[in-house]
């Protein structure tokens, strides 16, 4: 019998008391202003720091950069587009309950987007990373800080409508979609070299 590829998996809230091969295919450059650090240009465009280092091998001190430097900007527009497309239909699933919606969390989708180029890579499909470990281990390593978080995870569905339908119709997934807790969600894909696709979904509940 031929098994299916499609398969989706999902970890439950957790309360906490208290790189590999680079995912970006494109790129912009950008001209540095009076006032600009590298940290608020990373922020202004909703990338790591670190991937702008990487991709600027030229600037040998991140801390010094100067007005009218060229900047390359690693992008994955079509990409975000297709995560925060997930993240669209999340709170239409949670609105028509009646619950708040969640607020985007670029931070937390980018570590959602290493979960999902870590499973791409190697080759596995669980909630514990042989790079990163858990979740809430990777979530809190990455620093984001939170008091309760949730993951799922996917991989085979082609479209965004297809994974949220494929999580929404699983009991474990459509709890962690649907949980009052959340307050923030990140969403992150990655394609294999065969052209499979892997989602990360990431729910927290914020301390900020």
């Amino acid at each position: 019998m031929k098994l299916s590829i499609k398969r989706i998996c999902f970890s439950t809230a957790l309360v906490i008391i208290l790189f590999t091969s680079s995912v970006f295919a494109q790129s912009t450059v950008y001209t540095v202003k009076s006032g600009d650090s590298l940290w608020k240009i990373a922020v202004k465009y909703e990338i790591g720091l670190s991937e702008i280092i990487s991709a600027n091998p030229q600037i040998k001190n991140p801390s010094l950069i100067y007005p009218g430097q060229k900047i390359t900007i690693p992008q994955i527009n079509d990409v975000k587009a297709l995560e925060a497309e997930v993240i669209r239909l999340v709170n239409i699933e949670r609105a028509n309950r009646g619950l708040q919606t969640l607020k985007t969390n670029w931070e937390l989708s980018r570590v959602a987007r290493y979960k999902s180029q870590d499973m791409a890579n190697k080759g596995y499909f669980s909630h514990t990373s042989p790079t990163y470990g858990s979740p809430f281990r990777m979530m809190e390593d990455f620093g984001i800080k939170f008091s309760a978080a949730g993951e799922n995870i996917a991989y085979g569905q082609t479209t965004p409508k297809e994974v949220v339908n494929g999580w929404m119709n699983s009991p474990g997934h459509r709890a962690n979609i649907l949980s009052a807790t959340y307050n923030e969600i990140g969403v992150g894909l990655a394609t294999d070299k065969n052209g499979r696709k892997y989602w990360t979904q990431m729910f927290i509940k914020s301390l900020k």
